[in-house]
Parts: C-alpha cells; sequence; structure tokens
C-alpha cells in the first residue's frame, strides 16, 4: 500500500515540527501539527512543568486519529507532527487506516535536551524531557532517522525510505 499520510514521531525537542513542514512541503501534502490539537487545559498542564496522562491524552489522540481518517477519505494525503510515544498511541493514531507511514526521529538525549534549552517560545520545558524519554517505547515498524542529521539531510533520508 502506499503511502498517504506521515505519523513523525519522537519526543519533544527532536525537531517533528521542522521536520514534518519540510517533509510536507517537499510532498505537497498538508502539514498537521499535534500540539495545535492539544485543549487549553492540556496546554496548561504542560506549561506548568506537568506531564500529560493517559486520560488528557485520550481525547486529543481520538481527535488527531478522526484528522487522519478524515483525511485519508478526502484523499488528501498530509504529515502529522505528534510525540506519540507509546504503541498503544500510533494503534490509536493509525486506527485500521491503509498508508499511514510511521517517521521515528531518533536522537540521544544530551542532543535533545541542548536544543530544547534553546528554545524560548515552547510551552514544553527541557526539564520534562525525562519523562518523555521515560514514556518513550520506540516503534519496531517505523522509518527511522538520526536526528543528529540536518533537517535537510532528515527530510531527504526519509524520502528516499517512502520511494523503496
Amino acid at each position: 500500500m502506499k503511502t498517504r499520510f506521515l505519523i513523525v514521531m519522537g519526543v519533544s525537542g527532536c525537531g517533528k515540527s521542522s521536520v514534518g513542514g519540510a517533509l510536507a512541503q517537499s510532498l505537497r501534502w498538508d502539514f498537521y501539527d499535534a500540539d495545535d490539537f492539544h485543549p487549553p487545559a492540556n496546554v496548561a498542564k504542560m506549561a506548568s512543568g506537568t506531564p500529560l496522562d493517559d486520560s488528557d491524552r485520550a481525547p486529543w489522540l481520538a481527535s488527531l486519529s478522526e484528522l487522519i481518517s478524515s483525511s485519508l477519505k478526502a484523499d488528501k494525503p498530509g504529515v502529522l507532527a505528534c510525540s506519540a510515544l507509546k504503541e498503544r498511541y500510533r494503534q490509536k493514531l493509525m486506527n485500521g487506516n491503509d498508508g499511514v507511514q510511521i517517521v521515528y526521529l531518533k536522537g540521544s538525549y544530551d542532543l535533545i535536551w541542548s536544543r530544547m534549552e534553546k528554545r524560548t517560545d515552547h510551552y514544553m520545558k527541557p526539564h520534562m524531557l525525562k519523562s518523555q524519554f521515560e514514556t518513550l517505547e520506540e516503534p519496531k515498524n517505523a522509518i527511522t532517522v538520526d536526528v543528529s542529521m540536518s533537517l535537510d539531510e532528515i527530510a531527504q533520508d526519509i524520502l528516499k525510505h517512502m520511494e523503496k
């Protein structure tokens, strides 16, 4: 089955939004950032330094799953930047939809921490990175890309994998 939707996943600060945006532009697909779909209560919770729990994530994941499903039904391919740290979250997002491919942006704690320390415009603070790595269940069936490369190299690597 041909890929018609990408879920670009990984811990906060790994480059999901940047990579997802670059891929969407290159593929001429719609781009969605899962952060934009969080209800205000979730954003406030994370901004206060409290990690989300599964009950916080459930309605958010349901809305993202519906976004993917409706996009595919409308024949509108897309790219979603979403943490999707646990296997069950990814299963919820994919929800039996054919043509969805997971892209895992993998990087070391130290590299991602250094990137997070430099950003000032995000509610996810660097001290919460530890909980992200603790929650992370690395995907088995994904295009896995090393985030120590440049944005262009990462995007090109993913596009090459998609062509196979």
